[in-house]
């Protein structure tokens, strides 16, 4: 059985807004139920460890999906959630893929968590994918291939659009916006029309839009490992 670890924030804070934000769970939901279903070992992981925040405007009537209301009625899944390992106790040896949901709270503290950072690189140095939805791939800020290069550099890539964010009006909120961010460490960013399903891969790199993309990242991602 392929073991895939699935990475969440553990930040909460939307910058100086005085509004809460997290993981996004449809971002988290459909590919967390599309790997379990097809067999996956899945394990899941945090900075701090434990439950990590929601954002609550992923629990809003108008971001339910068929996976998120599974997630609701999941006592399970709940609780599996709230006892997240720390990312410090991983070792990417016990994995054989790693994936991260957005939300806006990576931008805070995945992006530049150092665990994080040495895990993803350990990953993609193992010949092990990295997939990422929306905004995680904001993960890519720091991470360096084996010669010192942006890991994103020359690759394809996508992520949450300038368009998307000015849409949710936090582009001056965020620490920075991903698709800026990817440009600028050389990779070959594409997008679709916002809100729209869009996933791209790469050699070990699958990247998603926006929560519409989450699903048809974790799809790549299963026939990758198969």
């Amino acid at each position: 059985m392929k073991k895939i670890l699935i990475v969440l924030t553990s930040h909460e804070d939307l910058g100086t807004t005085g509004q809460k934000t997290g993981f996004w769970i449809e971002e988290f939901a459909a590919p967390y139920y599309l790997l379990k279903d097809k067999g996956f070992d899945i394990t899941l992981a945090s900075p701090q460890g434990g439950q990590p925040p929601i954002d609550p405007k992923s629990d809003a009537p108008d971001a339910q999906t068929p996976a998120t209301e599974r997630f609701k009625n999941d006592k399970e899944t709940q609780k599996t959630l709230a006892q997240t390992l720390k990312l410090e106790t991983i070792n990417q040896q016990d994995y054989d893929a790693v994936f991260y949901p957005g939300g806006h709270g990576p931008l805070w503290d995945l992006a530049e968590d150092k665990h994080s950072i040495a895990l993803i690189e350990d990953f993609y140095k193992n010949g092990k994918p990295v997939a990422a939805v929306c905004h995680a791939p904001g993960i890519f800020k720091h991470t360096k291939s084996s010669d010192g290069s942006s890991l994103v550099n020359g690759k394809k890539v996508t992520g949450f659009t300038n368009e998307e964010e000015a849409a949710v009006q936090l582009t001056d909120v965020v620490p920075f916006l991903v698709e800026e961010m990817l440009k600028k460490n050389g990779g070959i960013y594409s997008k679709k029309e916002a809100w729209s399903s869009y996933a791209v891969e790469d050699g070990l790199l699958i990247t998603g839009q926006n929560p519409a993309s989450s699903e048809a990242v974790a799809k790549l991602l299963v026939k990758k490992l198969n």
